[in-house]
């Protein structure tokens, strides 16, 4: 791929290539990334994370290793800009301090990694929120639902179990708001600790952190925004459906 694009891209091709190498790696985890979304089985969200750490200790090694097959890696001489893409921050720090030629190439890095960690923290808490939400509202139509059912004739006995029962429901309800309360505040925050990871691993490595975590979130609100789509069509057939219904009522009274 690095070899495709250097007419175009000079030195910085094979920078280039890592982060198509990577969509590339994305869309093929793409389905099983969809199915973790839509919660099809609990091993589907963990999936993604765990085929993807071949490639990465791989990039790990092929920008880290002195000697490929006996011979010298000739990766190491690539570059992203000025700085090496088996450089580290710490020899970035050596060659010109924070904001010499390849301090400042990693200083992008992780501006673009900050940037999709806030992306991702936000979003993150925005479902915390969301799902909090929607526990509290099941657990305010738990009782209603008993009384209705109470009114509508069932037996003592059962009305009693329906009572009870809604007020399991709530004390559970109760303790999952407070547990996604404490998530999304922990949660979101550990997006950010891709930046430390960054900082340690070669340039190279650091590239396909950030473009596979900005993948992530961008694929997450991609499914979220789908996803509330077909359930607002959902609900405006449900609307027309009713209203033809009612229409059809009114026309076969008269």
């Amino acid at each position: 791929m690095g070899r495709l694009l250097e007419p175009v891209l000079a030195q910085s091709a094979t920078a280039a290539a890592i982060v198509l190498f990577t969509v590339l790696v994305r869309l093929a985890l793409h389905p099983l990334s969809r199915a973790a979304f839509r919660g099809a089985t609990p091993v589907a969200g963990c999936l993604p994370v765990l085929l993807q750490l071949p490639v990465f200790f791989v990039m790990y090694h092929a920008f880290s290793s002195a000697e490929v097959g006996g011979k010298a890696n000739e990766l190491l001489g690539h570059r992203l800009f000025a700085a090496p893409l088996g450089s580290r921050w710490t020899e970035a720090l050596g060659e010109g301090g924070l904001f010499g030629a390849q301090g400042l190439v990693f200083l992008g890095l992780f501006a673009a990694i900050a940037v999709v960690a806030a992306w991702s923290a936000v979003r993150g808490r925005r479902a915390a929120a969301l799902a909090a939400e929607a526990a509290a509202t099941a657990a305010a139509a738990a009782p209603k639902k008993a009384a209705a059912a109470k009114k509508a004739g069932a037996p003592k006995k059962a009305g009693a179990g329906a009572g009870a029962g809604a007020g399991v429901m709530a004390e559970v309800s109760a303790e999952q708001q407070e547990v996604m309360r404490k998530l999304g505040g922990v949660l979101p925050l550990l997006s950010f600790g891709t930046l430390i990871t960054a900082a340690v691993v070669p340039l190279a490595a650091g590239l396909y952190l950030v473009t596979t975590t900005a993948w992530s979130v961008a694929e997450r609100a991609w499914l979220q925004y789908r996803k509330e789509r077909a359930q607002e069509r959902s609900e405006q057939a449900g609307e027309q459906a009713a209203e033809q219904s009612v229409d059809g009522g009114v026309r076969s009274s008269l």
